[in-house]
C-alpha cells in the first residue's frame, strides 16, 4: 500500500511538506478573512486540523499486515480481510503548546484515540509565549509551566501550532524534550496551518530530525526575484514576517481569535 501527499514544490529539503490541496488551501483563506470570526474561526481550525492529522497518519504512521474476520465468516470461509492498516499499537504524544495550540492539539488527539488503541496515545501540555525586547522584536520563547506524561522513547511525538512564525516555540518545545532524559522519539513531527522560510530554518537547527507539515507557505516578505523563485532557491532573499515577526500575509494572531481574548 502507497500513499502519496500533494504537495508544492520547494528546496527546503525532504522534511519540508507543504501540502497542496485546493480544497483545504480554500478553507485557510477563509479563516486567514477579517470577515470570519467565532463560531465559525473554531469550526474552520477543526476542519483543517482534522484533515491534517489524517495526512500525517497516512503518510507518517506505521503499517500492520493483518487477517481480520469480516461479518461475512458466519457465512463463508472466506470472509476474512488481509491487508494493510495502520499499526494501532503505535505509541505517539501529542503536545498542546498553549495556546494557539490547544484546540489543533485536542482535535489530533481525539482522532488519534480513533484510530490507534487509546492505550498508546498521550496528550501533554506547555504553557508558552514568545519573548521581545524593548524594541518588540523577539527573542525566544518561554515555557512557564508544563504536564509531560512520562517517556517519549520510540514515540511518535506530535507538535500542533498553527503558526510557524519564527519557530522559537516549538524549537524550544523540542528541546526541552530532548533535554529532559525522556529517551528518543521515532519521529518528531509538527503539523502547521502556516509557516514561513524563517520557521523552516530554524527549525531545521534543532539537534533532532524534526518532519515540517503545513498547509501553506508564507513569504510575503521577500524579495521581487526569490517571489518569482521556487520557495527555497533565494532562500537568503527569503521572509514572510514583518517588523514585529507577525506573518505576511499570514492572518492575525490566531490565539487572541481562537480565544477571543486580546491579549
Amino acid at each position: 500500500m502507497s500513499y502519496c501527499t500533494s504537495e508544492i514544490e520547494h528546496a527546503y529539503g525532504a522534511g519540508v511538506h507543504i501540502l497542496d490541496e485546493p480544497y483545504l488551501t480554500t478553507q485557510l483563506a477563509r479563516l486567514c478573512s477579517p470577515a470570519v470570526h467565532q463560531p465559525v474561526f473554531n469550526q474552520l481550525i477543526r476542519e483543517l486540523y482534522t484533515s491534517l492529522i489524517r495526512v500525517v497518519i497516512n503518510a507518517e504512521f506505521p503499517r500492520a499486515t493483518v487477517e481480520m474476520k469480516t461479518r461475512m465468516a458466519e457465512h463463508t470461509p472466506r470472509g476474512v480481510f488481509r491487508g494493510e492498516i495502520v499499526e494501532r499499537a503505535t505509541p505517539t504524544v501529542v503536545v498542546d503548546i498553549a495556546r494557539a495550540g490547544i484546540l489543533p492539539s485536542q482535535v489530533c488527539y481525539d482522532t488519534l484515540n480513533g484510530i490507534l488503541d487509546p492505550a498508546a496515545v498521550r496528550q501533554d501540555h506547555l504553557i508558552m509565549a514568545r519573548t521581545t525586547d524593548a524594541a518588540h522584536q523577539v527573542t525566544g520563547a518561554s515555557i512557564a509551566g508544563s504536564k509531560i506524561g512520562g517517556s517519549i522513547d520510540g514515540c511518535i511525538l506530535l507538535l500542533p501550532d498553527p503558526m510557524g512564525a519564527t519557530g522559537n516555540s516549538l524549537a524550544t518545545a523540542i528541546e526541552k524534550y530532548l533535554e529532559a532524559g525522556l529517551g528518543t522519539p521515532s519521529h518528531i513531527i509538527t503539523l502547521n496551518l502556516i509557516v514561513t522560510p524563517e520557521f523552516v530554518r530554524r527549525l531545521q537547527a534543532v539537534a533532532a530530525p524534526v518532519t515540517i507539515y503545513a498547509l501553506r507557505l508564507d513569504r510575503g516578505m521577500s524579495s521581487a526575484a526569490a517571489l518569482a523563485s521556487v520557495p527555497g532557491a533565494r532562500w537568503d532573499e527569503e521572509s514572510g514576517l514583518n517588523e514585529t515577526q507577525y506573518i505576511v500575509p499570514g492572518g492575525g494572531g490566531f490565539g487572541e481569535l481562537m480565544n477571543n481574548s486580546w491579549v
